[in-house]
């Protein structure tokens, strides 16, 4: 790997190290980045209930689910490169700009044409009013680039793993109010008055973030990258220095092709059971899970071996997945999802902590880029073939006397047989996928590979975190390592 240049070892000395103050700067990053997850949760969760309750589709969905990740997938290096070689608050504030931007357009798209043409699923201006919504909820994910990195350049590195359980345990948060927020508003207000609240709250969150402070001096270059522009090329060798670390994303890239059928069908399983406003409410009541497991994280950590931690993680929730919707029972739905949700941070943190500790903070901007668009290109393929293969093909069989006959023993009788068939199915094979990532050589080499690297703020030659003694004399919500 490259070492800095003179400038950029320069650039590091002025970076200010990790200590009690830089991470009540933290604190204060993570409440305004929970305030602008909220309000994009809360539109992207409405737009999707809207969409499903208007066309009744299945595919619609789908594709719209699709969609959102497909754009990750297409712009996530992109916007780890320029998570590099910004100024983490400017990338934030940039970030916030064009959501609010997105949402004014759609705004003005739901004024200018009548509902019954934006509903048609058919028609163009559905496509354009959803597309406007999902690019302002794509940008946002600039911003958890650049907090990921934040991470690293305000929390000393014993307290990263705690400080990773606090974001995900915030995410859960926003979720949970979304959640119930959207289903209300769309039942109760409709889908124009949850746009405007959407930019509203938009612009209070931009206003915010101009008087939150990030401890940042100066900008850290590998060598010559000024002169290649974004540095693209440094992406590929600082995933591959690490063993072990491209198969890590390989990993979660095959998690999210089975995520995609999760991320398709959940909303319109829900929705068979439930009333649109009682759904979001179980989604906000659930979705304390997200506040446990980030909340348990922030509290015990990771232990030794977050590589193990992961897919031990990803054994229960593949067991989970096979379950949940076994019988059409609504407890038996929301209680699966309460605990869905406990574990999804948990290997969130997992990952985060990984990357943060053996990928140098001067490349963790692509590398966190890279892995968002590699993983997330999984989960659209699934949803796009998930959504017409369950609405033409494993809903009509589960509803006919063949399919009940066949497997009515281990599904059940029920409306949404088919969609249970899928979440048994995706779930089945990501069990087999991690049990022989248990046994595979990757596994060794990452989990090898973390335990040697120096848990320092830059790996290629800057300076190490603040003195351990430091942290432990002033701990904080964190806890002490």
């Amino acid at each position: 790997m490259t070492q800095p240049t003179a400038s950029a070892s320069h650039d590091e000395s002025l970076q200010e190290q990790p200590g009690p103050r830089t991470v009540r700067a933290f604190y204060q990053v993570l409440a305004n980045t929970a305030l602008a997850n909220v309000t994009s949760s809360f539109l992207w969760f409405a737009l999707t209930f809207w969409a499903y309750l208007e066309t009744e589709s299945v595919l619609a969905t789908a594709i719209i689910g699709g969609s959102y990740m497909l754009l990750v997938a297409v712009f996530g290096v992109v916007f780890g490169a320029i998570v590099d070689h910004m100024k983490k608050k400017a990338v934030m504030v940039l970030s916030s700009v064009v959501t609010l931007s997105t949402y004014l357009i759609a705004g003005a798209l739901y004024l200018s044409f009548p509902e019954t043409t934006l509903v048609n699923w058919g028609g163009p201006w559905f496509w354009v009013f959803a597309g406007v919504i999902l690019i302002g909820g794509v940008v946002e994910n600039l911003r958890n680039i650049a907090l990921s990195t934040t991470v690293t350049l305000l929390v000393p590195s014993d307290r990263r793993d705690r400080a990773n359980g606090l974001v995900g345990a915030v995410q859960g948060i926003a979720f949970m109010v979304t959640s119930v927020f959207s289903g209300l508003s769309i039942g109760l207000l409709g889908m124009g008055w949850t746009v405007v609240i959407a930019i509203v709250a938009t612009a209070l969150a931009l206003t915010h973030l101009l008087f939150v402070p990030i401890p940042e001096r100066g900008i850290v270059h590998a060598e010559g990258e000024e002169r290649r522009g974004l540095g693209f090329r440094e992406v590929i060798p600082a995933v591959l220095a690490v063993p072990g670390l491209l198969a890590l994303i390989l990993f979660t890239t095959f998690n999210n092709l089975v995520g995609g059928v999760f991320m398709a069908l959940m909303d319109p399983y829900g929705l068979t059971l439930f009333s649109v406003e009682v759904w979001g409410v179980i989604l906000g009541i659930t979705s304390i899970g997200f506040i446990i497991g980030g909340g348990l994280v922030a509290k015990f950590g990771l232990g030794k071996n977050p590589v193990r931690t992961m897919l031990l993680v990803n054994i229960g929730i593949a067991v989970l997945g096979m379950a949940f919707a076994i019988r059409e029972w609504w407890w038996l739905y929301a209680l699966g999802i309460l605990i869905f949700m406990c574990l999804m941070p948990i290997a969130e943190a997992a990952e985060q902590t990984i990357v943060q500790r053996v990928v140098p903070f001067e490349k963790q901007g692509r590398v966190f880029g890279f892995a968002a668009s590699v993983e997330s290109a999984a989960a659209p393929i699934s949803a796009f073939l998930i959504g017409p293969l369950a609405q033409f093909w494993l809903i009509p069989y589960m509803d006919s006397p063949a399919g009940q006959d066949s497997l009515g023993w281990l599904l059940g009788p029920g409306e949404a047989r088919g969609i249970a068939l899928a979440f048994l199915a995706a779930s089945a094979l990501l069990l087999i996928v991690v049990l022989l990532a248990f046994i595979s050589k990757p596994y060794r080499q990452l989990s090898a590979a973390y335990a040697a690297a120096p848990p320092s703020l830059h790996t290629e030659g800057g300076e190490t975190d603040a003195a351990p003694a430091a942290a432990a004399a002033t701990p904080g919500r964190l806890g002490a390592s």
